[in-house]
């Protein structure tokens, strides 16, 4: 069995359920309490509780057990009833501002660290109010009828020595008008223990009177039942009462009026002995006696297994009945009552086993009669019990939880004894360690309760998960401040400012910031309120920029600050002023060093893509050699590697964002840099960085600008200033520049501004910060950790450039020229220039002599041309490095131009980054080159589609069928087709039909798609082949009509440089062959006035294009087509001849097998399964299955033979083997003989023969080549192409 005192909960159960003494006294005796300053319950209080009483109680079983603690509550009779609502809420609420007046000191001292909160109990850290307010909460349900622990036990008659007839007052206390309702009503007993106590005053007289009227009292209602208490026996002086008991007990009570003046030690000791003769002679025995006679009578009638049966076929008939939340069918001497009397008699003193099993019998009765509120007190008793005798966990937890459900969920009236439920369910799980489910049921607790009660449940719901293991803070902090809004909406504002301080310790570091607003605004106007301004700005400057509230919540929050600001009276700097909000993570330092850029635009690219651009291009620093007779200044310069330089008279600029966070505009004045810079003289040493400058002491970036000035004559640094308007979340780019006069060190330290007369704001900028330094030389490693540390040294020139003509939108397949123009401001030459370009596929430098040519004129194919070489800068397929020529140089003060040619190559938004590199001549430079930076955005549209499909031709060898698929992919542009041409002189391309123009309408207008179909023959071996069709070589002209257009070369530059880039990046570049052929097609732009587009010609490559194929073998069989014979006299043989060719670079054995019949098959039966065969192109079906006889034979009658009678009667037959075995080499040509009898005229299909194939051996060349990607299968069997032969009758 637990120990009761070892638990929170366990001594507030022997405090509260404890045995009620109802008390009936006389006016006269309550008077003589009263001279005391105590009534007569008051008197009796202190003694009431027994710590060591050593009591033997015996209940139902036959082993006694001692009591050591005991406690009596007395209450007069009049107050044995329920509290009224609206007075038990007005009590606590009196009891709650009480303890907020004890609070206000405590707001002025600082709040403990998290870690020591941490250490305490919760016992300890917790208000010792909030302990009272639970049990004044609890005793706001006492004296229910449904719960018999509150009804009296005993009741005890108190009458003065003083009254006239005694006797007859202590018979007429028991009247009916004085009894409590409940008892009249009958759901109290009314046979209970009764009391008779005389009081007497021993300064009133002598005890004759007082112990003759004992005598009567005992002849008249017993002598064991009546007792003699005197009183009073000090005249009132001081001095008396050494160790007052009352004092804890009406602490309340003013100090100037003194509590038990007239009762002396004596006297204390005779009411002490009383009660304890009380307590153990007449309270304990009499319900111990009331225990064993109640178990025995529910033994009786209840108890076994045939009382059961009984009582619930008795109950059965109630299932029906409606159901009740009072429970007044039940009176006193029901049997459910007197079980009810039972438990909490055995409860009280401490026989929970036995008040178990009688709960446990009584709820399944209130269950099945719907009583729900007495079902619901019996499941609340059964928790306690089950938590004292400490077993059984879950069952108390169960209970617990089934008795507050019923209460809010069944029982309309019984809200506060749900909640009185909850905090004796919450006090089980925190003495258990559950110290999170118990949060929950506060928190349960509170939506049921008004505001007050509320906040403080939410308030111990806080500390709950604050002493969970592992502690839950956030939880913690957010109850806090959900308590602390109810104090707020209940007017307890002392309460709601210590919650949100405390809360403050949680929420401090976590970026939750409606809450975070909430406790500032509302703690920074409590202290203004009070008079503690300093505390109150503190907390106001941590909600000006609250960008995620309303315009009007960040107007209140920026005029409650002014108005606390200008109380203080005084200009007020703040340090990380949000208002506006500096981003510091946006902030670019702007300077000039070795790098220079076109524009603006160009600062905002990534400093490693240009490294890695200028890679090959700018000379490494252990390559720069230097001589002699270079100068000191020149070689200066490498031992500062930690430090950036700039110019002098070159301003320094830092491209800073101010943000405006509110909705609300605002004001900002004399914005500029915070900056201190030190003249370089002959005495001073740079050498070491500018620790020697005094830069070194971080401890000055903690003052205030208006406490720092180092600056010394205003004419060594310019610094620019700026006043500024920021619209609601507006945000703007500020160029503050600091331009240095004179050589030496600068430092920017930081930037300041105003935000009223009063308010000054100022960011230094943090040490180890990392800025973005788009002109710097690199950040910083110095061990002060200043990033923005300058060498300013003398000037130096620099180039300014550009590219004309560059589109900014344009159509894929866009082939223009353009030209780059570089300027030379300065007074001196730069030479040994390069050029590095990001995209080669886009732009290609071209000559000095394209200037002169007439685009595209000169372009125009001569009769006799020769393909070019590509040039050695073509080859960077990554990033293209062109040299200019070596004579190149710009003078001062000159401007030098340079052909680009561009061509659009794929759709999509492009990127292009240029770099030109130049050394400057004779210039006593710290630097001997620098470079130019230029990016260029541009958006290429969809164009053309274009796709190619190239088949082997099924008549002829090394001949192809090609279709060109174009597809229009614009919406409002129209393109005309002028050009394709076949890159390499290995293929011969003709159109189909022949001579006719590609499409009748000349126009591919927006769209619409076209195909095209070709005839391709390869030109490099030499194959006999029918000259029907006339080749054209390698370029075909796709407009027939001509319309003054020529043929344009695509073998001479820029197109070659183009085409290589191309097929670089299309696929890896691969032998040259038939499997791998590459297409140019050139068109031009119809009609570009609706766009504002103006390309001259448009070119698009398709590499890589294989042909379709899905078998290594090309085969071709030769012979007569038509023929005539006389079957009359015999049959007829005709001798045929197979030509195959071998496709692949390896080896294959060829089996050729021949049938006599033609199988019914389908097109999948003789084609291998590949992806492939869904692809475009021409697919050979045969014109019929069925033989078709188209003639007599000497009055034979006509006859069709169906499929199914040529499988059985051949009219041919092979004559010679059946099978045939050919070995081929690689890309070699073999001629096989065939013969075949025929026996009857008509039309034959003599495809029923099969190649079966084997691939021997792969060479590596074999396996790299891209058009062999479809033959890679080693073994293969392939069906004979249609061949007709029509044999007629010769007569």
């Amino acid at each position: 069995m637990m120990d009761p005192m070892r638990s929170l909960l366990g001594r507030v159960l022997l405090e509260e359920i404890t045995p009620v003494v109802m008390v009936l006294s006389t006016p006269l005796a309550e008077e003589a309490c009263r001279k005391n300053g105590l009534n007569f319950v008051e008197m009796l209080l202190p003694f009431s509780v027994f710590n060591k009483i050593d009591v033997p109680v015996r209940t139902a079983s036959d082993q006694p057990y001692r009591l050591q603690m005991f406690k009596l509550r007395l209450v007069y009779a009049s107050d044995i009833r329920q509290q009224d609502y609206k007075v038990a809420e007005n009590h606590l609420k009196q009891l709650v501002s009480d303890a907020a007046n004890a609070a206000l000191s405590d707001l002025q001292s600082e709040l403990p660290q998290l870690e020591t909160i941490l250490s305490e109990t919760e016992l300890n850290f917790s208000p010792s109010w909030i302990q009272t307010f639970n049990k004044e909460l609890r005793k706001s349900v006492s004296f229910s009828e449904h719960e018999a622990f509150d009804h009296p036990v005993a009741c005890l008659f108190v009458v003065s020595s003083n009254d006239a007839q005694p006797i007859n007052r202590f018979v007429d206390l028991f009247n009916t008008d004085q009894l409590p309702s409940l008892l009249n009503d009958g759901v109290m007993d009314p046979k209970i223990l009764k009391q008779y106590l005389l009081l007497h005053e021993n300064h009133d007289g002598t005890m004759d009177r007082a112990t003759g009227i004992l005598a009567e009292m005992k002849s008249t209602f017993g002598s064991i039942d009546c007792r003699l208490l005197c009183i009073n026996s000090s005249d009132g002086g001081d001095g008396e009462l050494k160790d007052n008991p009352w004092l804890n007990v009406k602490a309340h009570l003013s100090a100037s009026h003194e509590i038990g003046s007239f009762l002396n030690i004596d006297d204390l000791i005779e009411i002490k002995e009383f009660m304890q003769e009380l307590s153990s002679k007449h309270i304990i025995p009499y319900m111990e006696q009331k225990i064993r006679f109640l178990n025995q009578q529910v033994s009786a009638t209840r108890k076994g297994f045939r009382n059961q049966i009984k009582n619930l076929w008795w109950r059965k008939g109630k299932e029906d009945a409606p159901e009740t939340t009072s429970g007044q069918m039940y009176t006193f001497s029901s049997m459910e009552s007197q079980i009810r009397v039972l438990g909490d008699y055995a409860f009280i003193l401490r026989d929970y086993e036995l008040a178990l099993s009688n709960y446990r019998l009584l709820s399944t009765d209130y269950k099945l009669d719907k009583a729900w509120k007495r079902y619901a007190g019996v499941q609340e008793m059964m928790g306690l019990a089950y938590f004292m005798l400490d077993q059984s966990r879950k069952d108390s937890e169960t209970c617990m939880e089934t008795a507050f459900n019923t209460y809010l969920k069944l029982v309309p009236s019984a809200q506060r004894n749900a909640t009185r439920c909850g905090l004796w369910w919450a006090e089980i799980l925190k003495a258990r360690g559950q110290y999170k489910e118990a949060a929950g049921i506060y928190f349960r607790i509170s939506s049921e309760e008004p505001p007050l009660h509320a906040a403080v449940m939410l308030e111990q719901a806080s500390y709950s998960y604050l002493f969970s293991r592992p502690t839950m803070l956030r939880k913690y902090g957010f109850h806090l401040i959900l308590a602390g809004n109810r104090y707020y909406v209940s007017d307890q504002r002392p309460h709601a400012l210590r919650t949100y301080r405390n809360a403050l310790l949680v929420y401090g570091g976590i970026p939750w910031n409606f809450i975070l607003d909430h406790v500032h605004y509302n703690i920074g106007r409590w202290y203004a309120f009070v008079g503690v301004f300093d505390v109150s700005v503190k907390h106001m400057l941590e909600i000006l920029a609250c960008s995620h509230q309303s315009a009007t919540t960040q107007d209140l929050f920026l005029g409650n600050f002014f108005e606390t600001v200008e109380n203080m009276g005084k200009i007020f700097e703040v340090n990380k002023l949000q208002l506006p909000v500096v981003n510091m993570s946006s902030i670019q330092v702007i300077y000039e060093d070795h790098r220079t850029y076109a524009s603006f635009a160009d600062l905002n690219v990534n400093e490693n893509l240009w490294k890695s651009l200028e890679e090959e291009m700018v000379p490494l620093a252990s390559t720069i050699k230097s001589n002699w007779l270079e100068s000191q200044s020149r070689l200066s310069l490498k031992k500062y590697d930690d430090s950036h330089v700039c110019v002098v008279g070159e301003a320094i600029k830092l491209d800073i964002e101010f943000r405006n966070p509110l909705q609300i505009p605002i004001s900002v004045f004399s914005l500029s840099l915070i900056c201190d810079i030190c003249e370089k003289s002959k005495e001073t040493k740079i050498d070491g960085g500018t620790s020697s400058f005094g830069f070194n002491d971080i401890e000055e970036l903690k003052e205030a600008p208006s406490c720092r000035s180092r600056i010394g004559d205003v004419s060594n640094l310019v610094l620019s200033e700026f006043d500024l308007v920021l619209g609601g979340g507006e945000a703007k780019r500020i160029q503050l520049d600091a331009t240095p006069k004179i050589e030496g060190v600068l430092k920017v330290l930081g930037v300041r501004w105003k935000l009223s007369e009063l308010v000054v704001g100022y960011h230094y900028f943090e040490p180890n910060t990392k800025m973005k330094h788009k002109k710097g030389k690199r950040v910083a490693r110095n061990s002060s950790g200043g990033i923005l540390n300058f060498i300013v040294i003398k000037g130096l020139p620099k180039l300014e450039g550009c590219i004309h003509n560059l589109p900014g939108t344009t159509f894929a397949g866009d082939f223009r020229l353009l030209r780059m123009e570089l300027r030379n401001q300065s007074e001196y030459s730069v030479k040994n220039m390069r050029m590095a370009i990001s995209h080669p596929r886009f732009l290609s430098p071209g000559n000095l002599e394209d200037f002169n040519m007439d685009f595209p004129c000169y372009l125009e194919k001569q009769k006799f041309s020769k393909s070019m070489e590509a040039p050695a800068n073509a080859q960077k397929f990554k990033n293209l490095l062109f040299y200019f020529p070596n004579d190149v140089t710009i003078e001062g003060g000159a401007t030098f131009y340079w052909p680009l040619w561009f061509h659009a190559s794929f759709s999509g938004k492009i990127s292009l980054y240029l770099s030109v590199y130049y050394e400057i001549e004779s210039c006593s430079s710290d630097m001997i080159y620098r470079t130019l930076r230029m990016h260029y955005d541009l958006e290429v549209l969809p164009s053309l589609d274009l796709s190619i499909h190239i088949a082997p031709c099924p008549s002829k060898l090394q001949e192809f069928l090609m279709r060109m698929d174009i597809m229009n992919r614009t919406s409002t542009e129209s393109f005309s087709m002028q050009q394709l041409s076949c890159v390499g002189d290995e293929l011969g391309i003709s159109r189909l039909p022949a001579n006719e123009t590609i499409s009748p309408l000349k126009v591919l207008h927006a769209g619409q798609a076209l195909s095209c179909f070709f005839k391709l023959k390869d030109c490099s071996k030499s194959f006999e082949y029918e000259t029907g069709l006339a080749f054209h070589g390698k370029d075909e002209k796709l407009d027939a009509q001509g319309n003054g257009k020529v043929l344009i070369d695509v073998s001479r530059s820029p197109f070659l440089e183009f085409h290589q880039q191309e097929r670089y990046h299309q696929g890896k570049t691969a032998e040259g062959g038939i499997s791998n052929i590459d297409f140019i097609l050139i068109s031009e732009l119809h009609d570009s006035s609706s766009t504002g587009l103006h390309p001259s010609i448009l070119s698009f490559h398709a590499c890589h294009c294989s042909i379709t194929n899905e078998i290594p073998l090309w085969w071709l069989m030769e012979g007569p087509r038509v023929m005539s014979h006389d079957f009359s006299v015999s049959f007829c043989e005709i001798d045929l001849e197979l030509t195959i060719c071998n496709c692949l670079n390896a080896e294959v054995s060829i089996r050729i097998i021949t049938n006599d019949f033609m199988p019914e098959t389908k097109l999948s039966d003789y084609l291998i399964s590949d992806s492939n065969t869904n692809q475009g192109g021409w697919h050979n079906v045969s014109l019929a299955n069925d033989i078709k006889e188209i003639s007599n034979v000497q009055g034979v009658q006509s006859e069709k033979l169906s499929s199914s009678s040529s499988q059985s009667i051949s009219p041919f037959i092979w004559c010679a083997a059946s099978s045939t075995s050919v070995k081929m080499q690689p890309s070699s040509t073999a001629k096989v003989p065939l013969r075949i009898c025929i026996f009857s005229p008509g039309t034959f299909d003599l495809s029923s023969y099969e190649l079966h194939w084997n691939v021997q051996s792969s060479s590596p060349s074999d396996k790299g080549r891209p058009g062999d990607d479809a033959m890679r299968s080693s073994s293969g069997m392939s069906q004979g192409h249609p061949f007709y032969l029509t044999v007629m009758q010769s007569h």
